[in-house]
């Protein structure tokens, strides 16, 4: 530590009830816990920057037994002190120093410690935030690295007038032909992987078994500091047509997972589904709604292409995080593993064609 310009000191904490401080909800012992039932082992450290400034620190570690090695993540981390966060050098060099640090503390079989870090730039087109060596871009994104954030302390009226004309027409659409949206109960998860099950097998994408939403739905009951977890479904004359669960969390509001249904098409649900979560998210206190993933910019080509229309369409801002990019503490290992995902990810990609 004795050579280090920012980090002060890093330690381990014996829980991970203390990164439920953190900003983000990927940074908190909440999900810590969630990501420990589904294979990760989560690790609780408390950073010290500058003088005193503490932040917590959530890594999760995924053994690879199989290959004889380990990968480490921090997803959207590490929280920075203002002065380090937002200055491009600054931030860099604690990242390094963080780095070091971490793969001294790690298994020794870690290949690399994989870093979402959590600032970004704004704006379509404007290119993200970008790391330089040691770190390297990985093959693939654990989090997406761009979304667009809906401002919810205007009245609805005002966020109503800012969507795009034909978005307001599809909610009132919705309504007028006798969508129904209600806030589904945890016993109701299976309905919402019939339909994920089917927008999977439409649009081409990878999603988890049905377990693991039943987790994040039964932890959500356990946990001390759990946030607001919701599942929202939409129906016509009994039939579901689409579902979505939200994460709401320190005024925050997250669109997690999003389903619907090839059937009636024509009702514009999942429009009314998203001005219901969106208007609760309002009346819980929440000023923001990120809609958490939307393809980098607005290209007809690109498979998810849907996806950025759809979304963006609610108006909001748009920014670009930096993306997944390694720290590698075993060089041979961190680059076949990179190997490896990129061929994953030009698998994934030739079926969303």
């Amino acid at each position: 530590m004795g050579q280090n310009r920012y980090l002060r000191s890093l330690t381990r904490t014996a829980d991970l009830f203390p990164c439920d401080g953190a900003a983000s909800f990927l940074q908190s012992g909440f999900w810590g816990a969630f990501k420990a039932r589904s294979g990760w082992t989560a690790l609780g450290f408390l950073a010290e920057w500058g003088e005193g400034e503490v932040r917590p620190l959530l890594v999760l570690c995924r053994a690879f037994r199989r290959f004889g090695f380990s990968f480490a993540y921090v997803p959207w981390g590490p929280e920075l002190p203002p002065w380090a966060a937002e200055d491009e050098g600054r931030r860099r060099d604690a990242l390094v120093e963080l780095a070091r640090e971490l793969r001294s503390r790690l298994p020794r079989n870690t290949a690399c410690v994989r870093f979402d870090p959590p600032w970004y730039t704004e704006g379509a087109g404007t290119p993200p935030p970008a790391l330089d060596r040691p770190f390297i871009r990985a093959a693939l994104d654990i989090q997406p690295p761009d979304t667009a954030l809906l401002p919810l302390s205007p009245p609805e009226e005002a966020i109503l007038a800012a969507m795009k004309p034909k978005w307001r027409y599809n909610i009132r659409l919705a309504e007028k032909r006798g969508v129904q949206v209600r806030r589904g109960a945890a016993e109701e998860v299976p309905v919402f992987y019939a339909l994920f099950q089917e927008t999977a097998r439409r649009d081409g994408i990878a999603i988890h078994s049905g377990g693991y939403y039943h987790t994040l739905f039964a932890l959500g009951r356990e946990y001390p500091a759990a946030p607001d977890i919701r599942l929202y479904i939409a129906s016509h004359e009994g039939e579901d047509l689409a579902a979505v669960i939200t994460l709401f969390r320190e005024g925050q509001a997250y669109y997690l997972y999003g389903a619907s249904s090839d059937r009636k098409r024509n009702l514009m649900a999942p429009y009314l589904l998203q001005w219901k979560a969106l208007a609760d998210a309002k009346a819980g206190g929440c000023v923001c709604y990120d809609f958490f993933g939307i393809p980098p910019r607005e290209d007809p080509q690109h498979p998810m292409a849907g996806l950025y229309r759809f979304k963006t369409g609610f108006g909001g801002r748009i920014i670009h995080r930096s993306g997944s990019w390694d720290f590698a503490c075993r060089p041979l290992t961190a680059k076949l593993f990179r190997v490896a995902e990129g061929l994953r990810k030009q698998l994934r990609d030739i079926k969303k064609r």
